[in-house]
Order: C-alpha cells, then sequence, then structure tokens
C-alpha cells in the first residue's frame, strides 16, 4: 500500500510538476477504471493523482498562458499481458495445479490487448492537445468481464475443468 501511495500519488505529482517546469505540451496520466469508486489503495491512490493533476491542468489553463502543460487523464481497464496482469498469476496458479484465486465472484473487470492500450493513450494525447487540459478521457473499453469467468476460461483452456481439476476459491 506504501508504494501504490509513493508511486501513484507523489511520483505523479512530480512527474507533472517536472512536465510544467520543463514546457512539456501535453502530459497523459495513465489511470485506471478503478479510479471511478475506490474500493482498495489502487483505486483510491489513482483518483488522488487524477485530482492533482486535473486541478493543475485547469489551473495552468486560467493563467493566461497559452503554451501552458496540458494535463490530460486517460482510464482504462485490465491490459492484458502487463505487467500487472492477473492472466499470468491465473497461468501460474493452473500450472502448479490450483487453486486460482478470485479476489471475489463478482468483480469485474475491462481488458484490452497492450495495442489497445497504446492506441487510448495516443489519442487522449491528441484530444489533450487541442483542449484547455484537465481533462479526463474515459474512452470506450467495451464490455467488462466478470473474473471468475475469466478463470475458468483459462482453466478449460488448459484442458482441465473448473473446480473438479482446479479449483476457484475466492
Amino acid at each position: 500500500p506504501n508504494e501504490g501511495i509513493l508511486t501513484n500519488v507523489l511520483g505523479t505529482r512530480n512527474v507533472a510538476d517536472s512536465c510544467v517546469a520543463h514546457k512539456v505540451a501535453v502530459m497523459v496520466l495513465i489511470s485506471s477504471d478503478k479510479a471511478v469508486n475506490p474500493t482498495n489503495i489502487m483505486g483510491a491512490s489513482k483518483r488522488i493523482a487524477e485530482s492533482y493533476c486535473q486541478a493543475l491542468g485547469l489551473t495552468l489553463a486560467v493563467g493566461g498562458d497559452a503554451e501552458h502543460t496540458r494535463m490530460v487523464t486517460v482510464r482504462f481497464g485490465h491490459v492484458l499481458a502487463s505487467s500487472g496482469s492477473v492472466v499470468p498469476l491465473f497461468q501460474r496458479q493452473i500450472a502448479s495445479g490450483g487453486p486460482v484465486t478470485v479476489t471475489d465472484p463478482n468483480v469485474s473487470r475491462f481488458f484490452m490487448t497492450t495495442h489497445e492500450a497504446v492506441q487510448l493513450v495516443l489519442q487522449a494525447s491528441a484530444l489533450g492537445a487541442r483542449g484547455k487540459g484537465g481533462e479526463i478521457f474515459v474512452l470506450d473499453m467495451g464490455s467488462p468481464v466478470l473474473i471468475k469467468d475469466l478463470a475458468s476460461q483459462m482453466i478449460r483452456l488448459a484442458g482441465l475443468k473448473p473446480d473438479k481439476d482446479i479449483e476457484i476459491i475466492y
């Protein structure tokens, strides 16, 4: 939790302030759909980072300098194969014979590929360059997927049966 706060809150503040000091045209904060209604440290720390960038961006916009740094935020869901992806964790748990651990049977996430995530960041950057700054973009991520369904599908893809060969625990 401490590292999450240090990275997401203080790290974002440091990067944002540095962008302003060095007259960067657009800074894009990559946030999470978890920031919408935060229920954990990740969501809460991302929401604080968003608030800082939004406030800074709006403050710069009213400052009168047409060349100010535009602060924009893009929110998206789970990026498959990223360092924080649940997929490699599930793969390791399945390979070791289980169980597969899911936080809650009702948890769902939006999923996208790295390519789709990069496109969203570039889109946010282009939109931000035309705006005043301080915008938060929530771009189309499709439909959410229940994590328990992902776990079951991954078990089946491994040639096994969920809750028979590999247990899913919550």
